[in-house]
């Protein structure tokens, strides 16, 4: 099951009242991620995420969205039906008021306005059309920073221009 994430990022959209700017490094490797999905390179997009960490975020949103729906699904979703989940291929970028697909990469420039600090160890991709909710997590282990969520259901990731 593919989902698709879509980014709204608006050009007069600013992080005022929207948490801080995220931490050195965070919208770095958020774009090194985003890069990876348009490019639909598997080894890159591995290379910046804690897969059990973002499996881990998806099963507990897949239960709750089976429990709202009075679904009981015995042990939840199966490890490959959340693998298939994750990759390059679950990310859909588009741009800004056109809603064509991106077929090159968004800059870090671009990336950066659309990230949010949460806190010295985590910070977020905001969703623009709702600021105060992340669409992708990271956190900064000792590695550097990884992606360790995302929103698993109706995605939709819009990259304004430069």
């Amino acid at each position: 099951m593919i989902r698709t994430i879509s980014l709204v990022a608006l050009a007069g959209l600013a992080l005022a009242g929207c948490g801080g700017a995220a931490p050195k490094g965070a919208a770095e490797n958020a774009s090194r991620l985003l890069a990876a999905s348009v490019k639909g390179d598997r080894v890159a997009f591995e290379a910046e995420i804690d897969r059990p960490a973002v499996r881990d975020d998806v099963r507990r949103q897949m239960a709750v969205v089976a429990a709202a729906k009075t679904l009981d699904v015995e042990g939840g979703p199966s490890e490959f039906a959340l693998d298939r989940m994750i990759g390059p291929d679950a990310l859909r970028l588009v741009r800004a008021g056109a809603g064509e697909a991106l077929t090159v990469a968004p800059t870090v420039g671009q990336v950066t306005r659309l990230m949010k600090g949460l806190d010295s160890r985590h910070a977020c991709l905001r969703d623009a059309a709702a600021p105060d909710r992340c669409l992708l997590t990271f956190a900064r282990g000792k590695d550097g920073w990884r992606l360790v969520g995302m929103k698993a259901t109706e995605l939709t990731i819009e990259v304004a221009g430069d």
